[in-house]
């Protein structure tokens, strides 16, 4: 086995896939998600020699690892590693890439490279990975030099972790894995995040203590638990009515008297409409992107409330919406910056209040035909455990959770704010891998289950259990509610056919069941939960009920529906093909 250094102390040659290996390690990287390619066969040799000190998951598919890695990403502010071969492998992971991107979430990809000396002929599944990610990441590069594996990667955990946070994309070429080299590893840099200006903060202030409408938006990565708390004394103590961007559920406290909500996909109107007439933004963390924003017309040029605008990358304050006052600062030390501060008098109680009742109010159980899912988002909120972690997949099933759940201050709720299907199972995975005595809970479309599903089998190989809820209405619903608006009664190319998804996860040997009716919910989520299984719940949604909030046939001009029974369409058994007769000797 290779060793960094001798008993004395010296320095010893070390293959590129060790140093490789190593380098992870000196950097404090702590999972790798991986599907295996003979393009990094020495990194896994090197991550053999590393395992007492690096977890390796070996997963089905490589968007499911990348997804993983990215989940851990959300849930540590951590960088997670993932690997995937060259060529097909790297355009399987591309997704998750394009995830973390977008959704500001700091991640490291390596890929497999063909040999250096073959490169521009084509070689087999060769691709230049810096045209082919430059897009899509934060940095890409590509190490052809041992020698240089260290330093490349530490570079590439700082550029993940530091301003805006994002993937990373390392090239690793076959040659150069297998070389020798006689160099030190590289550990961790100590950075002292932006603090935010002290003069900017009393601006802030300032500005605040002339408000009678403010309104904070909470979004962005990277959130410590100091800063959660830092952040919600500092909003509590001033009652400012706060609500959460895209799929950031996991930064506030639902129960607390001033969560309004969430500015994104299927946002209550009465919210969005309440925000517009906000006198003060402040806009903490957040790139206030187009759903936040939605679709770039709740705030800007025309909406006359001045922005205050705080986010660690310079260069995303004023790239959307031009703010009244910018302020450069790194999330956690702008919430300690203002954590104690506090205006003189409170003018907007009423405000708070009234933008309080919204959100009550639309949380309330709604009388829907078929199984009832805001009464099984009741049910589900008085069974999760008070720090679970809840991952969503992408879809018009992904509202129910957010409107009709207050997610408490110690459970953490991520999705793709990209609106990637495919990520809510790995991403389950992955967290539970991560942390494993913490409840884990997947909510999923059938068309995003059927994506990335197979990824169970990496839950029974590793030994973890989450839940999965599978939100079954045969269709790609958020296409179909689209094509209804634009195409009324056109329906083409978005209805599914399913298998049965409880025999699905039993064939695993796992624990499924089926719901139809809101009052089996709880006790079917029991014996889930209870099992020690990785389980699938199959919610037999009313196709009809396209979104939360409507129907296809009010999208389509008409009345209220009748009462639905939904009758799933499945996939038809095989038939028995008969064996062949045996052809008649030739005479």
């Amino acid at each position: 086995m290779q060793k960094a250094r001798t008993a004395g102390g010296k320095l010893v040659a070390r293959s590129g896939g060790r140093l490789i290996a190593d380098a992870l390690v000196a950097q404090g990287i702590e999972q790798v998600f991986a599907v295996p390619g003979e393009s990094y066969l020495d990194v896994l040799d090197g991550l053999y020699a590393v395992r007492q000190r690096l977890h390796l998951t070996t997963c089905r598919f490589e968007a499911g690892a990348v997804n993983m890695a990215e989940a851990y990403g959300k849930l540590t502010g951590r960088p997670a590693a993932a690997f995937v071969t060259r060529g097909p492998g790297a355009c399987h992971g591309a997704i998750g890439v394009h995830i973390a991107m977008q959704d500001s979430t700091p991640l490291l990809l390596f890929v497999g490279q063909i040999p250096f000396a073959e490169t521009d002929r084509e070689s087999f599944q060769e691709v230049d990975y810096r045209r082919m990610f430059g897009p899509l990441a934060k940095w890409v590069t590509q190490i052809d030099d041992e020698k240089r594996i260290p330093e490349l990667i530490a570079h590439a955990v700082d550029v993940a972790v530091s301003g805006r946070p994002g993937p990373v994309v390392i090239a690793i070429s076959e040659e150069m894995q297998k070389r020798m080299a006689t160099v030190a590893d590289i550990g961790p840099a100590v950075v002292a995040p932006a603090h935010p200006d002290p003069a900017a903060v009393a601006q802030m202030m300032a500005m605040l203590a002339k408000a009678k409408r403010p309104l904070a938006i909470l979004g962005g990565s990277r959130w410590s638990e100091a800063a959660r708390a830092d952040m919600r004394t500092f909003l509590v103590a001033n009652n400012i009515a706060t609500v959460v961007g895209f799929r950031r559920q996991a930064l506030y406290d639902g129960t607390l008297d001033n969560y309004a909500g969430d500015l994104g996909v299927g946002s209550d109107p009465a919210l969005v409409a309440k925000a517009a007439e906000a006198d003060l933004v402040l806009a903490i963390g957040t790139r206030l992107g187009e759903p936040v924003s939605q679709g770039y017309t709740l705030f800007g040029a025309g909406h006359g409330a001045p922005i205050v605008h705080v986010h660690p990358d310079g260069g995303e304050i004023g790239r959307v919406t031009r703010p009244a006052l910018g302020i450069v600062a790194d999330v956690n030390t702008f919430a300690a910056a203002v954590a104690g501060e506090r205006v003189g008098k409170v003018g907007w109680g009423a405000w708070t209040k009234e933008l309080r009742e919204i959100r009550m109010k639309g949380l309330g159980v709604q009388p829907y035909e078929g199984l009832n899912l805001s009464q099984v988002m009741h049910a589900l909120a008085g069974l999760l455990e008070d720090d679970a972690i809840l991952t969503c997949d992408a879809g018009n099933f992904a509202t129910w959770p957010p409107r009709f759940i207050n997610f408490k201050d110690g459970q953490r709720f991520i999705g793709p704010t990209n609106g990637a299907m495919g990520y809510g199972v790995p991403a389950a995975i992955g967290a539970a891998i991560s942390f494993r005595n913490r409840q884990v809970v997947c909510f999923v479309g059938d068309g995003g289950f059927l994506m990335t599903g197979q990824e169970l089998a990496t839950a029974f190989h590793h030994g973890v259990a989450p839940v999965i809820l599978v939100f079954n209405n045969q269709m790609y619903g958020t296409i179909r509610m689209y094509q209804e608006r634009t195409y009324p009664g056109r329906v083409s190319g978005t209805g599914l056919t399913n298998p049965d998804f409880a025999k699905f996860i039993e064939s695993f040997g796992g624990h499924g069941e089926v719901v139809e009716e809101a009052e089996d919910f709880a006790a079917a989520f029991k014996r889930a939960a209870s099992s020690g299984r990785p389980s699938v719940i199959e919610l037999r949604m009313n196709p009809e009920q396209i979104t939360s909030r409507g129907t296809i046939a009010q999208l389509r001009g008409g009345a209220a529906p009748k009462p639905v029974t939904a009758k799933v369409k499945r996939a038809p058994a095989a038939k028995r093909i008969p064996a062949r007769a045996k052809p008649a000797a030739k005479r």
